[in-house]
Order: structure tokens, then sequence, then C-alpha cells
């Protein structure tokens, strides 16, 4: 009988819908799926062993490092549960984008180890709400 955990398990790695990635306590990339190479434009050889810098927009690296280094000494994310972030990214065409996302602790041993991030393109609807917060402020009449 076939395993179906193990059928579910490589689905899930292998998708191009969402973008996968794992990084090391140091925020080096070590795991990157099909659906992160659609994302961000990287083959998984051109982003393995590279920092995530390499999707952090540069005036938001020092904010994400701070919060990376929190998690990966106190073991835990609000992020982790129901909570979802959504941050700018940017693609290796130098393109921003808008992605929401989840991280899912790596523990060994009881000790952190890195994380992965479950993330998703949302810059579409993004771009709309922002669109119709404009529209709204502008047909707010005075007062």
């Amino acid at each position: 009988m076939t395993d179906i955990f193990s059928l579910v398990g490589d689905a899930v790695l292998h998708t191009r819908s969402d973008a996968i990635i794992a990084a090391d306590q140091d925020g080096i990339i070590r795991f990157w799926n099909p659906g992160a190479e659609r994302l961000f434009g990287y083959s998984a050889q051109e982003a393995a062993e590279r920092s995530l810098d390499l999707i952090i927009p540069e005036r938001l690296r020092q904010r994400h490092w701070d919060g990376y280094r929190r998690v990966m000494a106190g073991g835990e994310s609000r992020y982790a549960e129901a909570d979802v972030l959504a941050v700018p990214a940017v693609r290796k065409d130098g393109v921003i984008i808008s992605v929401e996302f989840t991280v899912v602790p790596l523990t060994s041993e009881g000790q952190m180890v890195g994380l992965v991030a479950i993330m998703r393109d949302v810059t579409t609807r993004f771009e709309e709400v922002r669109a119709l917060k404009r529209k709204l402020a502008e047909t707010k009449p005075a007062g």
C-alpha cells in the first residue's frame, strides 16, 4: 500500500502554487521549492546557500533580521499559528511584490534550527485595496 503521507508531503513541497522556503538559524536558504522559483524568479540552484536577503527589500532587512533572531532565540513566532504576515518582497528582476506568509519553526532536540516560510503573492489584492482606499478618501466630503 502506498504511504499517503509521503505522497502528500512530496506533493506539497513540490507545488508551484505556493513558495516554500526553509532557512537555517543563520537565515541561509536550505530549501527552495518550484513555487519559490515561480514567485521570485531564482532557480533552486541560484537560491541555495544564499541569505534570505535575496528576497528582502534592503530597507526592511534590519527589521527582518531583528525579528528572525528573536524567533531563533525564543523559538516562537506569532506567525506560526493563525496570524499571517504581509510584507513586501523583491523578485530577481528587482520588482517589489506583496507576499503573505506563515512560518513553521524547525526544531531538533528542542533547539531551533531554522524556519520554513510558506508564501503567496498577494500583490494584485494589495494594489486593489490600496486603490479602493484612495478612491474612498477622495470621495469623502470635507468636514
